[in-house]
């Protein structure tokens, strides 16, 4: 059974350093991660989302949203494919 996997854009945000939540190296991190750029990029690898209102727990109080991915495996894999996919030359 397909579980939710939930992905925030700091996760691939090249200027956060990890201990703010970045879950990529710099090399695979991307400017400014957009929603809908995490979305497109989930949809691309032929998996199932949906965008979520949220905000990531060290950041609370900004209300960044994110993406809810049925995933069945490791969530670092799953980041990682996304993050291969966000990244420039993709």
């Amino acid at each position: 059974m397909q579980r939710d996997r939930l992905l925030y854009p700091c996760y691939f945000d090249r200027a956060l350093p990890r201990s703010e939540g970045r879950r990529v190296p710099r090399t695979m991190a991307v400017e400014h991660p957009a929603l809908k750029d995490i979305e497109k990029a989930a949809k691309k690898l032929g998996l199932s989302c949906r965008v979520e209102e949220a905000s990531h727990p060290r950041h609370w109080k900004a209300k960044e949203g994110r993406v809810a991915v049925a995933w069945e495996g490791p969530k670092e894999d799953l980041i990682r494919r996304v993050a291969a996919t966000l990244s420039p030359g993709a």
